[in-house]
Parts: C-alpha cells; sequence; structure tokens
C-alpha cells in the first residue's frame, strides 16, 4: 500500500509540475476545452516610430500648416435705434435689443511681425479682434488694411515667437493636386479637412471684384473663411473665402483666393498702406451673339465697352462705345474678367497699349489709366 501511496505522489507531482511549465510557456494548448473555444488570439501590427506617418498620411503637411492658422473672433456693439426710447416706438416695435454681434473666422499669420491674411468680411464693421493661436495663446489685432475688391484684409498682433506659414506657388497649382482646408467651422475648433483642386480660375461668380479662384472639394463651412488652403507640404496656396450651398454647409464646392493675389495685397498694403490699380472708366461686356448683331461687329472674340466715362482715361485717349477691346499691352483680353484684371495691373499715369477693333477694322491707341476709385463693400 505505501508503494501504490508513493507511485501515486510522485505521479500528480510530475503531471502539475508539466501542467505549469505548459501554462507558462505555451498558454494557448490550454485555450480550447471540450466546450469550444475558450479565448482569442490576435495578430497585431508592430508598434510604428513615433515620428513615422502611415502611408498617405497628410500629418506633417497639418501639423506644419496648423500651428500658423489662427481663429478669429470679432464683436460689433450694437447699434441703437435713435427711437429706442419712444413709448409708441417700443408699444409698435419692441424693446430693440441692444446685444453686441459676435463673428467668427480663420486667419493665417504669414510673418514674424505679427501680420495676418483673412477676409475683410470677417473683420468689416467690427469693433473688436481677438485672435486666438493653436496654442490658445490670446491676443487683440488691428486692422492694418482691407482690400473689398479681393475681400481680403491684413490683420497685426504682437506677440512672440510666432509660428509662420510658408508660402507656396499657386500658380504651379493643377486641377486633381490634393489640398488641406485648415480653418474654424462653426467655432468647433482648428478642423483640417482634404480634397483636391477642382477648377482653377473661377471668375463671373459675384462674389468680388476681381475674381480668380482656386475651386477645391475639401470641405470648407461658415467659420473657415479667412483659412489656409495648403499643398501637401503644408505650403500655403490660397485663402478659403467661399463656398456654393444650398443649406449653408459644405456641399464639395469651395472657393480660396491664390495665394499670388493675397502676396501682392499684402506687399500693397503694408508698403503704401492701400492697394494702387489701374482704372480706365468704361462699361465692359462679354461679345455675346446678340451684342455683336446689335453693334454690327464680326470679330467673335474680345470685349465690347457700351459705355465710357466722359472725361475718364477711356474717352480722352479715343475709345468709344461700340469698340471692340482685343488686348492690352499684348496681353489677350477675352472677358470682362480678363479686362478688369489686365487694367488693375496697370499703372496709374503710365501709358499702355490698347489694340481695338472699331467697326471692324483694328485699331491701336494709348491709353493711359487713372488711379481706380475704391468700391463700397458689396453685401455678401
Amino acid at each position: 500500500m505505501k508503494r501504490f501511496w508513493l507511485l501515486f505522489s510522485q505521479t500528480t507531482t510530475v503531471l502539475l509540475a508539466v501542467y505549469f511549465v505548459v501554462l507558462t510557456l505555451k498558454p494557448q494548448w490550454l485555450a480550447r476545452a471540450p466546450g469550444g473555444e475558450r479565448s482569442v488570439s490576435f495578430v497585431e501590427a508592430p508598434a510604428p516610430l513615433a515620428m513615422e506617418a502611415p502611408v498617405g498620411s497628410f500629418r506633417q503637411a497639418a501639423q506644419k500648416a496648423s500651428a500658423a492658422v489662427v481663429s478669429i473672433n470679432t464683436s460689433k456693439a450694437a447699434r441703437r435705434n435713435p427711437n429706442a426710447s419712444d413709448p409708441w416706438f417700443r408699444f409698435f416695435f419692441g424693446d430693440q435689443g441692444n446685444e453686441p454681434q459676435a463673428g467668427l473666422g480663420s486667419g493665417v499669420i504669414v510673418s514674424p511681425g505679427g501680420y495676418i491674411l483673412t477676409n475683410n468680411h470677417v473683420v468689416e464693421g467690427a469693433d473688436e479682434i481677438e485672435v486666438v493661436l493653436n496654442d490658445s495663446r490670446v491676443a487683440r489685432a488691428k486692422v492694418i488694411g482691407t482690400d473689398p475688391d479681393t475681400d481680403l484684409a491684413i490683420l497685426k498682433i504682437e506677440l512672440e515667437r510666432l509660428p509662420v506659414i510658408v508660402l507656396g506657388n499657386s500658380d504651379q497649382v493643377q486641377v486633381g493636386d490634393q489640398v488641406l482646408a485648415i480653418g474654424n467651422p462653426f467655432g468647433v475648433g482648428q478642423t483640417v479637412t482634404s480634397g483636391i483642386v477642382s477648377a482653377l480660375g473661377r471668375n463671373q461668380l459675384g462674389i468680388n471684384t476681381f475674381e480668380n479662384f482656386i475651386q477645391t472639394d475639401a470641405a470648407i463651412n461658415p467659420g473657415n473663411s479667412g483659412g489656409a488652403l495648403v499643398d501637401t507640404q503644408g505650403n500655403l496656396l490660397g485663402i478659403n473665402t467661399a463656398i456654393y450651398s444650398r443649406s449653408g454647409g459644405s456641399m464639395g464646392i469651395g472657393f480660396a483666393i491664390p495665394v499670388s493675389t493675397a502676396k501682392q495685397v499684402l506687399e500693397g498694403i503694408v508698403k503704401d498702406g492701400q492697394i494702387t490699380r489701374g482704372w480706365i472708366g468704361v462699361e465692359p461686356n462679354d461679345l455675346s451673339p446678340e451684342l455683336a448683331e446689335t453693334f454690327d461687329i464680326k470679330t467673335r472674340q474680345g470685349v465690347i465697352i457700351t459705355g465710357v466715362l466722359q472725361n475718364g482715361p477711356a474717352a480722352q485717349a479715343g475709345i468709344h462705345p461700340g469698340d471692340v477691346i482685343m488686348k492690352i499691352a499684348d496681353q489677350p483680353v477675352t472677358n470682362v474678367a480678363q479686362l478688369l484684371s489686365a487694367v488693375a495691373a496697370l499703372r496709374p499715369g503710365a501709358a499702355a497699349r490698347f489694340f481695338i477693333e472699331r467697326k471692324n477694322q483694328p485699331l491701336e491707341l494709348e491709353v493711359t489709366p487713372g488711379v481706380r476709385p475704391r468700391q463700397r463693400t458689396r453685401p455678401r
């Protein structure tokens, strides 16, 4: 009996030892039981390096550009109605609220000196402008200048160690290029969306006087105005300005002002305090078949002049209603938008050659442009 008990104890000891070894080294051998599978094995990817971005990620571009994109909060004091204290006025119209109006937008820091590019409609009429940086710093901003014709404005803040965005080359952008839109939509906080360049040179949209928009399907919503459109390297390509929408939200059709235009406006405002553009005082129209028939014009290219301001630069140079402008300083002109841009680029006081057709005969005139009058901002 003693021998069997010794054999039993030794066998039990060996089995327990084997069990603990298997449990420690090969636990999956014990995962299955007669009742079915009792645990699940997973295959996990190795942890990536700390700075390594997944294939196809725009992480680096977003991080590079986001630091220089700011949120802009504006406030406008309520305008008290002069009749607000009249009892009869209050009886019919009620008490008029005196709450200040708040606005929201975005901007882009483009200079270590604190210059910020944004849209004119973001800061127009604001009494106070507050800029919130991506690192949570807050500063009051002052308006250095605005350009309603392109819907751009320049702000300035006084802070040290400012992040600055790198300016890209919007003239080399092609349809199909990938882009990111960065801003503060609906005030939810800085947001990055992605898409492609859908079209270039969009104009005649009735948004600005001078239009040459980059169209993109990257989601742009209210609050994104003044934010950055950047390439996949994080370089600034444009200032997000407007969307086409039936609901007020993004429908995949957004428009940005090219950085080449924004740079010209920035330099002009900082240097001279305003943008100086050429002006000749004409009323141009696209050469439609109806106008061509009315004025008995055979050409189908160019811009027809239907009105000339008396004693304006064009009138003094001899341009008449019914003339068709074909080229300005060797630059072809095919529509009104091109004409406005070409004339605006002329230096006031310096004569420029205009190639026109009058009664189907070519004619060359020298026109000395004046300074374009400052336009009143149109309601958006």
